[in-house]
């Protein structure tokens, strides 16, 4: 039996409560409980090296450009407008406690939902600090129904198999209980999902709850978040920001339980780090993944606040999930469902990846794990870009370097900044007042030993970099006694300084946040011309590009510049120049 759900029966189960009928049109019928021979033919497709994806273009009203994908010469699902909660096919006492929270369906959850509720594999890159609330509600509210339908309908099959029928055969359940992973970037965002799980599954009982607050609430050594901080840091580093967590939670009729072990738990939210921690690795001598063996449905939420966390740690997860567990743990295999027995749980997983923008990691992603046979969406955002969005006017030179692959890229571009920008930062080191962004931590280490060698003085501040480095470092480079300033992309995510006595920015690379740009480029330079340290007619920025950045200069330059600048064939020479 899964994890104790056994025992849940005993605990004055009323099946008759909140047992809706099954329903052939629902879609956790057609996608889990008994998919159809049509839907099971796509793992064909995608069961081997080569996995074939049918993929067009189309416009979804509400998102805008997407890619709609099924396996092979499939259609996937069929999707319908969902424009009322009604066309949700929720459990009955989830409608009240979310049409109370959310009122009726808003225009973003109207063009999520058919992908969202068809139980379809979706990366979104338009998660904003204004939208987070609404696609939380609804990717809580889409996990509690896919819970309690599980659990309904192993407790309803567990009372007809104890009138003793034995011709009976019931396949509805995984190998382990856990059903729904959260992958979440801090303690805080946790809490803010649990508050939600709470609200919709509104439980007569919470176990373990004073823990809980307690264990995510925000320690009292934290520093206190200033609020000319950007609100998308505020969001993300308010509460708790501790990125090393776990917690289990079960679901029985009265009770919402916190801290369950994880074989006992419906829903598991974790960071990355947390996950990596309890699954180890292959040199650990005792490791721990069949937890993740059932899992049918992973929700990612800001997907670009891992990013500068540890992504290896994602994708370790992914590597462990839905495998064949190595011990039992309790499961009656006469229950489990045929495609689990047959190892391909994997293709009906739902993956679910919210973002504020796209990366070639969470592509990655997409294109690797995300093999749902009911199909997959990606919206692809048209950017205005932020040349003139930037408080003053800069003048921007972009110039292309030729990189011939993404792993030779590292190379291309350290070659092209030893040879063509370094001669340029030596002949005007006098000036003072260089900041140069550098994205990667390990670009950063090697132009910091590679200036060593060279007679110029230079401050660091890395992610890295001890508070006291990080004071002397910027007081040197205000006064002018360091002319050079080396500045990581993490360093800008975990702290957001506002640095002083810039007066020409150099990016070695573009960040993935185009706010950082407008931060760095915009908001350092307007801070020096106020500051009488540069005259704005001679506010600059140099910026170093390849074809493999294309995500990241399309938010910056705009959707209708990028495919001439990253190019080659289309345009006309290397260097553009924007004021």
């Amino acid at each position: 039996m899964e994890g104790d759900m056994d025992h849940d029966e005993n605990e004055g189960e009323d099946l008759s409560e909140d047992s809706d009928d099954e329903d052939d049109t629902d879609p956790f019928e057609a996608h889990f409980s008994n998919p159809s021979r049509e839907l099971l033919k796509g793992i064909e497709h995608l069961n081997g090296e080569r996995k074939t994806w049918e993929t067009k273009k189309t416009i979804v009203p509400g998102l805008g450009r997407c890619l709609s994908s099924a396996p092979g010469g499939g259609t996937g699902v069929l999707l319908k407008k969902m424009d009322s909660i009604k066309d949700l096919k929720l459990k009955q006492k989830l409608v009240e406690p979310f049409q109370s929270a959310n009122g009726g369906l808003r225009p973003l959850q109207k063009a999520l939902a058919p992908s969202v509720f068809k139980y379809q594999d979706i990366l979104f890159s338009g998660r904003t600090a204004d939208n987070a609330d609404e696609l939380r509600r609804t990717y809580c509210l889409h996990a509690l129904n896919h819970v309690y339908k599980t659990r309904d309908r192993v407790l309803k099959n567990n009372a007809r198999l104890n009138k003793g029928d034995e011709e009976l055969e019931f396949r509805d359940q995984g190998f382990t209980r856990p059903k729904v992973l959260f992958i979440l970037p801090t303690r805080n965002s946790c809490v803010k999902v649990v508050d939600s799980l709470v609200q919709l599954a509104n439980p007569e009982q919470q176990e373990n709850k004073k823990r809980f607050q307690d264990t995510f609430s925000i320690p009292t050594d934290q520093e206190r978040i200033s609020e000319t901080k950007p609100e998308e840091f505020r969001e993300l580093f308010s509460g708790n920001h501790d990125d090393l967590f776990r917690v289990g939670i079960k679901f029985t009729r009265k009770t919402f339980k916190y801290f369950a072990q994880f074989y006992n738990s419906d829903i598991i939210l974790a960071s990355p780090l947390g996950l990596r921690l309890a699954i180890g690795d292959e040199s650990d001598k005792k490791r721990d993944y069949d937890f993740l063996s059932s899992i049918e449905m992973v929700i990612i939420d800001q997907a670009d606040a891992l990013l500068m966390q540890n992504w290896d740690h994602v994708e370790h997860v992914f590597k462990h999930l839905n495998l064949i567990p190595k011990e039992s743990h309790g499961c009656d295999f006469g229950r489990v469902r045929n495609w689990y027995l047959d190892g391909h749980s994997r293709y009906l997983r739902q993956t679910i990846v919210l973002s504020q923008f796209l990366s070639p990691e969470l592509n990655a992603l997409f294109n690797k794990h995300m093999l749902n046979i009911s199909g997959r969406l990606k919206n692809q955002p048209e950017y205005d870009g932020v040349l003139n969005d930037l408080g003053l006017r800069v003048r921007q030179i972009f110039t292309r370097f030729e990189s011939p692959s993404p792993a030779a890229d590292p190379d291309a571009r350290f070659k092209y900044l030893t040879s063509a920008l370094i001669p340029y930062i030596l002949r005007n080191s006098s000036n003072g007042g260089i900041l140069v962004f550098i994205p990667s931590y390990f670009d950063f280490i090697r132009l910091r030993n590679y200036l060593d060698t060279l007679n110029i003085s230079f401050g660091l501040i890395s992610e890295e970099t001890p508070v006291p480095d990080v004071a002397r470092a910027r007081s040197h480079f205000l006064s002018g006694r360091h002319s050079l300033l080396l500045y990581t992309g993490r360093a800008h995510h975990f702290r957001r300084y506002e640095l002083r006595g810039v007066k020409e920015v150099i990016c070695y690379g573009l960040p993935e946040n185009v706010a950082f740009y407008r931060e760095i480029v915009g908001g350092f330079l307007l801070r020096s011309v106020g500051d009488g340290k540069v005259d704005k007619e001679r506010c600059k920025a140099r910026i170093l590009f390849s074809k493999w950045d294309a995500l990241k200069v399309e938010r910056v330059v705009g959707t209708k510049r990028v495919g001439l600048m990253c190019n080659e064939k289309l345009a006309k020479g290397d260097t553009f120049e924007y004021v």
